[in-house]
């Protein structure tokens, strides 16, 4: 198949980094595959432009880079993307944002020798809207690829025609870069971390949504029979004060909480690998939760609660209480052993379900089902 994955978005968002596998891991399967995003802005670096490159991605088109879809701006963006899909004539586009499927279901018009296919990058289901129904039903796209079954049911319900229309493409990790790595005695010191204390995780932006404020009011509690506990926090945000900074303070857990800050390249994977569990509650843009499945990859165990897709991804999941998680943080310093064996567990789940390469084979049949109509497989 000629394939072109499309986005409208420059910046290195959670949808971001699985386009750029899809591009990858489809071209080892024999696929003639483009891509097209957004020039990066000149003053940001660091975003997928320059991501993409370095794994030998690079843009065929550039479209314009903005939020939401406004007809007298992006008329001539239309125009411009209609004229290089009638010169290229692909036989899928897949639209990994919002804006770039209106782009493209614009620009391709009633054409059927092109089929579009619509990524839903989110955990929850589509919003039952009539907007949604137009953009997402068989008159706005051939093709929707979803992250989970329940959600491709829930999907076909809302939508109706045929069910193959709903493929599954559910998250991907590298891992071969995501692997089982030691730890390293020196990084410890210099987080402040001792030999005999147990590390959780968090790697999230600090806003409201994400929960911080029920993680360390289970962190408090867990601490009162293991002591030993500690919290790393992965992440920035401008809400970081309110976020973090202000209930650590108010909690008394100074002492208990490292602020690691943003981290990238070998010193997020040096990081990650010294923690003995990740506590992942509620996915961010990304509703395939990218850093729980590198945790996994790596061999760290992930607490993660019952929203959107973790409870398809990780295969277990906990209550999103204080009680709960006070419980589940306990029992990592408790029993450190059988967290090992459940890392070791989300490991191989990770090296079987989610590599680039299954991912490649997951887009292909969506894709595949959409130009040819033939039955969804996974």
């Amino acid at each position: 198949m000629r394939i072109l994955e499309l986005t409208s978005d420059w910046k290195w968002t959670g949808p971001a980094e699985p386009m750029v596998h899809a591009v990858v891991g489809l071209r080892a399967r024999g696929h003639e595959v483009d891509a097209a995003f957004p020039a990066t802005p000149a003053s940001h670096s660091d975003a997928l432009a320059e991501r993409a490159r370095a794994r030998g991605v690079t843009p065929v088109f550039q479209p314009s880079a903005g939020q939401g879809y406004l007809p007298l701006r992006d008329s001539g963006e239309v125009r411009r993307l209609r004229a290089f899909l009638a010169e290229r004539r692909y036989d899928v586009v897949h639209a990994t944002h919002a804006r770039a499927h209106l782009l493209a279901r614009f620009a391709l018009g009633a054409r059927r020798d092109t089929k579009l296919v619509a990524g839903w990058m989110h955990g929850e289901p589509i919003p039952r809207r009539p907007w949604n129904r137009w953009l997402y039903g068989p008159s706005g796209c051939d093709g929707v690829a979803v992250l989970t079954e329940s959600l491709a049911e829930e999907t076909r319900r809302f939508l109706g025609g045929a069910p193959e229309r709903v493929g599954v493409v559910s998250g991907v990790v590298d891992t071969e870069r995501f692997t089982s790595r030691p730890r390293r005695a020196e990084l410890r010191e210099s987080l402040g971390l001792k030999p005999e204390q147990r590390v959780l995780g968090l790697i999230a932006r600090l806003q409201p949504h994400r929960r911080v404020d029920l993680i360390l009011e289970s962190l408090a509690r867990a601490l009162k029979t293991a002591p030993e506990l500690r919290l790393l926090v992965i992440g920035r945000g401008t809400r970081a004060r309110q976020v973090l900074e202000e209930p650590v303070r108010r909690l008394g857990l100074d002492h208990a909480v490292i602020r690691a800050g943003y981290l990238r390249g070998d010193a997020y994977l040096e990081t990650l690998a010294e923690m003995d569990a990740l506590v992942y509650l509620v996915p961010g843009s990304d509703g395939s939760c990218r850093a729980a499945l590198e945790a996994m990859a790596m061999g760290v165990p992930v607490i993660a609660s019952r929203r959107g897709a973790l409870p398809d991804l990780v295969g277990e999941s906990t209550d999103e209480t204080p009680e709960a998680l006070a419980a589940a943080f306990a029992s990592v310093a408790a029993d450190p052993a059988a967290w090992r064996a459940r890392g070791d567990a989300g490991q191989r789940r990770a090296r079987d379900r989610y590599t680039i390469a299954r991912y490649a084979e997951r887009n292909e049949a969506c894709y595949a089902a959409a130009a040819l109509g033939q039955p969804v497989t996974r």
